[in-house]
């Protein structure tokens, strides 16, 4: 017996970048869509249980309603018991519950940076399937769903060994009063906005610093400000830093969708994963983390950033398909 769980954030790309850039919207029908696809192409290669998390638009009942209706599911959809906030909590509870859940070979999300954060902090040992529905994606990747459930269906057959197929992600770790705060995937910004307000974060210059894991000119966001110096790969056992609205040199960088600025930094400084950045705060602030402003700050405050590889399993799915393949996975 194989089982997955679905994790498909409702909310997911309708932050205020909306409205300051050229981003394409992926609303809750065309989730549906992709959902159903997932299902579709697990079931086809063995997958006999998908979990999913409940959410305010129903999506796991209307995808299991749409299949049956067509006479085309075969598997169980089974929508989390668990009690709903309409939020992020929603998301930590249903990680935590396939995490936890010994069946669960496989989770599967649809989101963006904010979403897999989210994810990544309940999840440490189940791979994960990452599909971009989001705003500015750096984790997530645009994947068909059919594709999706066929490599989930391959990761929770547990025919093969995830260290070949999904590599252990990098995480940025924030530490206040010695305790771990919070942590970000890809990236994390100190801000002078002293709010958390709307969340998701647009102002360059508000920016005092930008830690990542990873860094590239063809990300969009944050980590394309470092990768446009320096690039940085998941694989590379390092991230870094640098500081901004400086009088350094000056970089042309996607910061999002049809949104190309110029950013003034210094040099970028590598961060190994046995060095820690302490930060004094000068004033009042904020942190965002992959996008969306979570901590707050007071000033004269000590915080502690750390680059590890505590993440989450992330699948190669091009990898497990072909690994599949060469086992004869798809052979009947």
């Amino acid at each position: 017996m194989a089982s997955i769980g679905i994790i498909a954030n409702p909310a997911s790309g309708k932050d205020i970048r909306r409205l300051v850039s050229h981003a394409t919207v992926i609303d809750n029908n065309e989730k549906i869509n992709i959902v159903e696809r997932i299902v579709l192409g697990a079931q086809a290669l063995g997958v006999d249980k998908v979990y999913m998390m409940p959410d305010s638009y129903n999506m796991g009942y209307r995808v299991e309603d749409k299949l049956n209706i067509c006479n085309e599911l075969k598997c169980e959809i089974n929508v989390i018991n668990m009690m709903r906030f309409d939020g992020m909590e929603d998301t930590l509870k249903a990680a935590e519950f396939m995490e936890n859940n010994d069946d669960i070979g496989c989770i599967v999300t649809l989101g963006g940076d904010g979403t897999n954060r989210a994810v990544a902090k309940s999840v440490k040992n189940t791979p994960l399937v990452t599909i971009s529905t989001g705003t500015n994606n750096v984790y997530p990747v645009m994947l068909e769903g059919t594709i999706a459930g066929m490599a989930a269906a391959a990761v929770a057959s547990n025919r093969f060994d995830k260290n070949i197929y999904a590599q252990k992600d990098k995480r940025i770790e924030i530490y206040m009063d010695n305790q771990l705060r919070d942590i970000a995937l890809v990236d994390a910004v100190i801000s002078k906005d002293v709010f958390v307000g709307s969340r998701a974060i647009w102002d360059m210059e508000s920016i005092e610093k930008i830690f990542v894991t990873r860094s590239h000119p063809a990300s969009i966001g944050f980590s394309s400000v470092i990768g446009c110096k320096k690039i940085i790969m998941p694989k590379d056992d390092f991230g870094a830093y640098i500081n901004v609205n400086t009088n350094g040199i000056s970089v042309m960088a996607p910061m999002a969708a049809g949104v190309v600025n110029k950013i003034f930094i210094d040099e970028p400084i590598i961060l190994g994963f046995n060095d820690e950045l302490e930060y004094i705060s000068k004033s009042r602030g904020t942190i965002a983390l992959d996008g969306e402003r979570e901590i707050e700050f007071s000033k004269n405050q000590s915080l502690i950033f750390k680059i590890s590889r505590n993440g989450p399993y992330h699948v190669d799915v091009v990898n497990v398909l072909e690994i599949a393949q060469q086992n004869g996975f798809f052979l009947v």
